[in-house]
């Protein structure tokens, strides 16, 4: 035991050394190295951006590290747990309440009140919300996601419409002409695996998706089991075909084809369909706000924000890039790299999202749009409502069966914060 201590210390000691002489080293050569985590694509646009950002910063490095969809939650909770977390990440704004409970996040209060630049006036409220936990602001949006209605222009027009659905009765009429011949063509897709479209639905809804701050479901709530009770009519009634993303195969040549003729999905859909659709079919499709129960309707209020680690070293260059990435200017250039669209709303004078008629949709829903419950459990909750959803869908439970279901699931995976929050402590995932 001896022994080993010594050795320990000894080891302990010559990495001491090093980190010392590899700070100095740095100090040195007057460089300093600032590790930005990003996920998917983003890393390839933002790579893009950096030499600028660089030149203006002297001395700093932005090392990027691309970390994949699939693995990227695991990898972020891994390097909290090993103390190897980097300066600065890109953050789903629904994973934010999970590292905000692990102490992981620099609170940016003072950083924003203090910055020209990060204006809170000026970004869409609910997308800036998903960043405030408990009161505190732990990111600032980069960009932002939401659904709502792709549709053929030209098969409404058949149908008899010139305008596109403004409330749910005026879209059931609608897909109701448009699924025919019967089981051959639908109204809409909506595969069943992803949970997306049902939260858009439910979200429109007076009702809280969670009750007692967070402590429990309230799936059973008039308003929710009034967006599944629709949702599942659509499969019931054979407006919506009953498989998942993998099952349609290419949904941009379906789409095409007529196979369905609204697609409640996301922005990046617009470079899709402008790639994949032939040029004689460029003008038979557009994209709407996505309808409510009586009128305009609301929706998710998705997206991906930029955080500091409390672990940082650089806590005021990490602060310094996030302003750099949040400026209009920079985020007009995101935006024709990437296609992923601002949450601030100067950004959308930029021409680019301006004059672009697909876009213009996206802008009005995102002045329309609600933040999902801020519970570290969330995603795991929501993919529980999903799972259950199909069931009702398939017709295996009736709306109140799968209402009483996810609540019940939703009570198990929240019984960790009650146990927490009911004796006085902060709530952990």
């Amino acid at each position: 035991m001896v022994i080993r201590a010594t050795r320990l210390g000894f080891v302990a000691a010559l990495a001491l050394a090093g980190v010392a002489l590899s700070s100095c080293a740095k100090e040195e050569s007057g460089t300093r190295t600032l590790q930005l985590w990003t996920i998917g694509r983003e890393g390839e646009a933002v790579q893009q951006l950096l030499p600028e950002f660089e030149h203006e910063h002297p001395g700093l490095h932005v090392e990027v590290q691309q970390l994949p969809l699939t693995a990227a939650h695991q990898k972020l909770l891994t390097a909290y747990a090993g103390d190897s977390t980097p300066d600065i990440t890109q953050l789903g704004n629904t994973w934010i309440p999970e590292m905000v409970a692990l102490g992981a996040l620099e609170p940016l209060d003072a950083r924003v009140k203090a910055s020209k630049v990060v204006d809170p006036a000026d970004y869409f409220p609910a997308i800036w919300s998903t960043n405030v936990i408990d009161g505190t602001l732990y990111g600032v949006p980069w960009y932002v996601d939401t659904r709502l209605l792709f549709y053929r222009k030209d098969l409404l027009a058949k149908a008899g419409y010139d305008h596109p659905p403004r409330d749910w009765a005026e879209w059931q009429a609608m897909m109701a002409k448009l699924a025919q011949p019967r089981g051959k063509a639908y109204g809409v897709l909506l595969p069943t695996n992803e949970f997306e479209q049902l939260l858009s639905l439910a979200l429109q809804q007076p009702d809280p998706l969670l009750r007692d701050n967070g402590r429990y479901g309230n799936f059973q709530s008039p308003g929710f089991k009034k967006a599944l009770a629709f949702y599942v009519s659509l499969f019931k009634d054979d407006q919506a075909p009953m498989m998942t993303n993998v099952g349609v195969g290419n949904p941009w040549a379906a789409f095409g084809q007529g196979f369905y003729a609204f697609y409640l999905s996301g922005p990046w859909n617009i470079g899709e369909f402008r790639k994949r659709l032939p040029p004689e079919q460029q003008g038979d499709w557009a994209t709407t706000p996505l309808p409510g129960p009586d009128g305009p309707g609301a929706s998710n209020a998705g997206g991906s924000s930029l955080v500091i680690y409390r672990a940082s070293k650089h806590k005021d260059d990490a602060w310094a890039l996030i302003e750099f990435l949040s400026r209009p200017a920079i985020q007009e250039r995101f935006y024709q790299i990437l296609g992923d669209m601002p949450p601030r709303r100067s950004s959308w004078t930029a021409p680019a999202l301006r004059d672009d008629d697909k876009a213009a949709a996206f802008r009005d829903q995102l002045e329309r749009v609600k933040a999902t419950p801020p519970v570290a459990e969330w995603e795991r909750i929501v993919t529980e409502m999903q799972l259950v959803a199909a069931q009702a869908a398939h017709g295996d439970l009736t709306i109140d069966q799968a209402a009483a279901e996810i609540d019940r699931r939703a009570d198990r995976l929240l019984e960790k914060r009650r146990w927490m929050l009911d004796h006085g402590h902060k709530a952990t995932p």
